[in-house]
């Protein structure tokens, strides 16, 4: 007998959740680079409100589905890349932000064009090295979610403050309180409830900055190349194509665990049609003044805790992006949560997501064969420009940026040493047969 999927009035609440639970790492991506771009605030508001929108609409493909085509028809949520900002930054001060998006443009459509033949490689990503990806993702994204809780500011008045540590952990007390104590819906729910009840608390106190939200415009849709027309400087365009190619791969290890959580195994035509997904936000992108996309991890997380496997829910939540990217208004009320709130929030999905890689580590043969050691050195080799952010600065400036990102690193350092050691055979290979799921 068919799953009975959630209500319309759950699904809109789920989604919510699920829309909190990315937004600030979605938004985050546009106030990076417009701040080391030298952008003022109201082109960085363009560059939000355009990034919302581009999420919403690749959000939508992947939940719903266009054809045969594009959307791998998952729980999933797509967001800006943060593997996508360096090169980006490095772009618009040698070239210029036409070029920016010329050369998102171009890695766009080259995402079009390989997203078939990499999702034949996905024999190359057995658990042994989606697990690493999952698994350094998680632990990469933690320190995010800290610094939203102390603040971004050493010199700031309230730096790490008490009050900040204290609000944060009411949030994660009423997560763990709802997850022990909630049932049925109530219990998918305690992500939403903590944020929720964390922003009630710091109402009375401030904290919570509606000022933005006064200003902003109700409508607002960015123009087509607000910059002008588009640059493809080769250098540029060669960056930009393989920064899509490592988004690929982490959206791979995602879209993997995914599956696992809802019970299907990834057929090529399926991996194909998500990772397209991930190259039509390119397209979009570059047209549209936004950000190359990947499935967010964080959401992934969040599947793993609510156990809610529904499609639809990504879908609706989808739709609220593209709202929040049309009403500027709105997006502007989310982004004034109050930071220790969101990262408090963020925190619990970003260790979730670790642990999901870890549970993914748990279904490899260790016994026997050197599967552990190439867990051990892809860790650390991911994690180890985490710590050390200037551990690759004075290695040529192209190898700085691939090495720079830990996820970048350990999926290279895992991929490569999976072939070493284990090649395709059994011990690294992943049985690809489709399975029914429920919708």
């Amino acid at each position: 007998m068919p799953m009975k999927g959630p209500g319309f009035g759950q699904l809109v609440v789920l989604g919510l959740q699920h829309v909190i639970v990315m937004y600030t790492g979605c938004v985050t991506v546009p106030l990076v680079f417009g701040a080391a771009a030298g952008l003022d605030a109201a082109t960085v508001a363009v560059l939000i409100n355009a990034d919302l929108l581009v999420a919403g609409i690749v959000t939508i493909i992947q939940g719903a589905g266009v054809g045969r085509i594009l959307g791998v028809r998952m729980p999933v949520m797509a967001g800006a890349a943060f593997t996508a900002v360096t090169p980006m930054i490095l772009i618009a001060g040698e070239y210029g932000l036409q070029a920016v998006y010329g050369s998102m443009l171009a890695a766009g459509l080259f995402g079009l064009l390989v997203a078939y033949p990499f999702a034949k490689a996905v024999r190359f990503f057995p658990p042994l090295v989606s697990g690493v990806v999952i698994t350094v993702v998680g632990l990469a994204l933690i320190g995010v979610g800290v610094n939203l809780v102390v603040g971004s500011d050493p010199e700031a008045a309230d730096h790490a403050a008490p009050s900040r540590l204290a609000l944060a952990a009411f949030v994660v007390i009423v997560i763990l309180l709802v997850a022990r104590f909630g049932r049925g819906f109530l219990a998918q729910t305690g992500v939403l409830l903590g944020v929720l009840a964390g922003t009630a608390v710091a109402v009375p106190f401030g904290l919570v900055d509606v000022s933005t939200a006064r200003t902003a415009d109700w409508i607002g849709v960015s123009a087509p190349f607000h910059f002008g027309a588009p640059q493809f400087p080769a250098v540029a365009v060669l960056s930009m194509c393989v920064v899509m190619l490592v988004l690929f791969a982490e959206s791979t290890a995602d879209l993997l665990a995914v599956a696992e959580l809802t019970g299907r195994k990834l057929t090529t035509a399926d991996m194909a049609r998500g990772l397209a997904a991930d190259g039509l936000s390119g397209v979009l992108g570059g047209v549209m003044n936004a950000f190359l996309d990947t499935v967010f991890a964080q959401n992934v997380g969040l599947v793993t805790m609510t156990k809610v496997r529904s499609r639809h829910v990504a879908t609706v939540a989808g739709g609220m992006l593209l709202v929040l990217g049309l009403i500027p208004k709105l997006g502007a009320l989310v982004a004034g949560l109050p930071q220790p709130v969101v990262g408090a929030a963020g925190l619990v999905m970003f260790a979730t997501v670790a642990t999901v890689g870890i549970g993914t580590l748990r279904t490899v043969d260790f016994d026997g064969t050197h599967n552990l050691l190439i867990v051990a050195v892809s860790i650390g080799a991911g994690m180890a420009p985490e710590v050390a952010p200037d551990l690759y600065s004075k290695l040529p400036e192209g190898v700085g940026i691939v090495l720079g990102s830990p996820v970048t690193s350990a999926t290279l350092v895992a991929f490569g040493l999976n072939l070493a050691f284990n090649g395709t055979g059994p011990k690294g290979a992943r049985d690809a047969e489709p399975v029914d799921v429920p919708a």
